[in-house]
């Protein structure tokens, strides 16, 4: 690296770490008046923010799939925001309305229902709940910076920024100022570098004040921030591999003698976010051919939202061999990908993961794909064994797996499929189950069983669980417990507009057929519109606005 890159960048560190002890001391309501002046900050940003997106994405300006890079960037940072600000407008510590316990080996959990919490969070998602599972032992508390006083020097935050979905970096950066007391230096992914500049003017309070430095730069850039005598932790959403060299050198022998020997080259407190092979588990039930047809649409859409470049993006499709409807959906999820046109494969290194399974296993392509797209493909017969590449390796792209287990009937099919999940699939971030109302029904201890013991920390059921991301007020990060030498999906939550202190996973549930069509879905038919309106609802939440939102989900 130049001396004089080394020069601006100590210049910068030094600068944040200046005013990490007076962030301490900023009162609430200033802070408050900081987010105001963010809120401002995104709405003035939010077109330029969106056309480099869909530059960056090869979505064509101002097309119906443009809405998705509105959904993905400008929406869900400004619902942060707003949720944020309520938080802070209580006092910093809320009291959640606690549910029924979550029956668990070594005794019951506390379950906080975080979602929904007004009229306007009925009417947006009618059915849907989110629930947080609280750790066991531990209390259902919130805010604890601001119940307790700010003790120490503060601390540097280095926050290495996502370069898949461009909320990830703001919406990062706001929780471990506001939810963890920590001044932050941002260095945004070279794949959407075009954010940095974007959001150093949102967050102009913040930056101007010396509480935020955003930067750019290549891996060398990342190394040498990470590494530097001024950052006093470490934030990661990004790749397991990025992670363990970063703390455990990028030599692959090094790493090995390192975690040998328990001695990290790099001991600073890090919390990370770093992907899953996500399993959509199929519980079987009679489903009816609306059933089955919307459903393959869910699944597809978990599969092309974000050309696959998403953390949870669906990997693993798991069905009973028994089930007596499995071909049919099986081929209705293909019919459904086919429809869904192939997408720019913008992330780096995507034609070389997608070559490394092709090599592997007997593939379906659906659909065409030009230069520079990758098909989506379907692996149709995955083994359920340990190790299996499919199942220890995301392929993030668009590839979506199927394993077919020996399991007859839901409740076996259920106690079997968690095993699965918990124990051959790669990671602890998200996972789904489909299952109909009336198998919920029929079957709803044993689904409640395999909710406690699945190992993720994000659930969905009848829903991708890319909704808990996006409502923001649920924490967002893997199953507690991995260790620094085996991290998997990372450490730690972010998001968690409630500031809950002790989440262990979020359960979000919905309706088994969502009407309208969700904004999630690849085919929604107004997604541009009504990404521009939902943008307009979180800015400022009136009535007008929401039927502005309706109007257009009902085009959908």
């Amino acid at each position: 690296m130049e001396a004089a890159r080394k020069t601006e960048l100590d210049a910068m560190v030094a600068k944040v770490s200046a005013q990490k002890a007076a962030w301490l001391a900023v009162p609430l309501a200033e802070r408050i008046t900081l987010l105001e002046a963010c809120r401002k900050g995104v709405a003035e940003v939010a077109k330029a923010w969106v056309d480099d997106g869909c530059a960056l994405k090869g979505i064509a300006p101002g097309s119906n799939l443009a809405g998705e890079e509105w959904l993905a960037g400008p929406v869900v940072t400004m619902r942060n925001i707003r949720l944020l600000l309520e938080t802070l407008q209580a006092g910093g510590s809320v009291t959640l309305r606690e549910s029924a316990p979550q029956k668990a080996e070594g005794g019951d959990k506390r379950v906080v229902r975080v979602f929904p919490r007004s009229l306007f969070d009925r009417l947006m998602f009618p059915g849907a709940t989110a629930d947080v599972v609280v750790e066991a032992g531990k209390p259902a508390s919130t805010g604890r910076i601001y119940r307790e006083k700010a003790e120490g020097e503060g601390k540097v935050c280095l926050v290495l920024g996502g370069g898949n979905v461009s909320s990830i970096p703001p919406m990062d950066v706001l929780y471990k100022l506001f939810a963890e007391n920590e001044v932050v230096v941002l260095k945004t992914n070279p794949v959407n570098a075009h954010i940095g500049g974007k959001l150093e003017k949102a967050f102009a309070a913040l930056v101007d004040r010396g509480f935020l430095a955003v930067t750019g730069g290549d891996a060398e850039d990342g190394a040498y921030l990470a590494e530097h005598e001024g950052v006093d932790t470490l934030h990661v959403t990004g790749s397991d591999r990025t992670y363990d060299a970063i703390v455990w050198g990028k030599d692959e022998a090094e790493r090995k003698d390192r975690k040998s020997r328990g001695e990290p080259r790099n001991a600073r407190p890090f919390s990370a976010e770093l992907g899953c092979v996500t399993p959509v588990l199929v519980v079987p039930g009679p489903w009816s051919d609306g059933d089955l047809e919307f459903q393959a649409r869910h699944v597809a859409a978990m599969v092309t939202n974000n050309a696959s470049f998403n953390c949870n993006a669906a990997k693993v499709l798991v069905v009973s061999k028994y089930w007596l409807q499995r071909e049919t959906f099986l081929r209705k999820v293909k019919e459904a990908l086919g429809r869904i046109p192939a997408r720019k494969a913008y992330y780096p290194g995507a034609e070389a993961r997608y070559d490394a399974f092709r090599s592997r296993y007997r593939t379906e392509s659906v659909g065409a794909a030009d230069d520079g797209q990758i098909p989506w493909t379907i692996l149709p017969d995955v083994p359920n064994v340990e190790g299996e590449y499919a199942l220890t390796n995301e392929a993030f792209c668009g590839i979506l797996g199927v394993v077919t287990l020996d399991a007859e009937g839901p409740a076996a099919f259920l106690e079997e499929a968690t095993r699965f999940a918990n124990d051959r699939c790669w990671g602890t971030l998200s996972a789904v189950l489909l299952v109909a109302e009336a198998t919920q029904r029929d079957f709803a201890d044993d689904l409640e069983r395999s909710l406690a013991a699945l190992r993720y920390g994000a659930i969905g059921v009848n829903l991708w669980p890319g909704v808990i991301y996006g409502l923001a007020s649920p924490p967002w990060g893997a199953f507690p417990g991995h260790p620094p030498e085996d991290i998997r999906s990372g450490s730690g939550f972010v998001h968690n507009t409630l500031l809950l202190d002790h989440p262990e996973k979020t359960i979000v549930r919905g309706a088994f057929r969502i009407r309208p069509t969700p904004p999630w879905f690849s085919d929604h038919k107004n997604l541009r519109a009504l990404g521009e309106r939902l943008f307009a609802f979180e800015s400022e939440p009136t009535f007008g606005h929401f039927v502005g939102v309706a109007t257009a989900a009902m085009r959908g």
